[in-house]
């Protein structure tokens, strides 16, 4: 499936946004979806991905402050950053994938986007 991220911007620490990614998959309902960042000058990290089934999960760095969501009607998927901090600062990017046997997101090799750009500054 091929994915658009869209939202990123410039914020204060503290501040908001809602990061949205468009699907172009035949059944997206079927799909697990996650959001990863990747941080300047560092490896690509998962950040929460929301199963097929409507149930989130977050690293421990963003409980709390994100929220994973899915609207299947739309075929998009979006991630509602609130408390931002400097640290959030990096490149967003989804993936539509599926769960693994251990109920770990396995990303699709082939559904990266452009990704969307958070910076989070003073």
């Amino acid at each position: 499936a091929q994915v658009v991220e869209s939202g990123g911007g410039w914020v204060q620490p503290g501040g908001s946004l809602r990061l949205s990614c468009e699907v172009s998959a035949t059944i997206f309902s079927a799909y697990a979806m996650a959001w990863y960042r990747q941080p300047p000058g560092d490896q690509r990290e998962l950040v929460a991905f929301i199963t097929h089934r409507n149930l989130p999960n977050y690293i421990d760095s963003v409980k709390g402050r994100f929220t994973i969501s899915r609207d299947n009607a739309r075929k998009t998927a979006y991630l509602q950053m609130d408390n931002l901090k400097p640290e959030d600062t990096a490149v967003y990017y989804c993936n539509a994938g599926q769960l693994g046997p251990n109920y770990e997101f396995v990303p699709s090799r082939d559904g990266w986007g452009q990704g969307t750009q958070v910076t989070v500054s003073s």
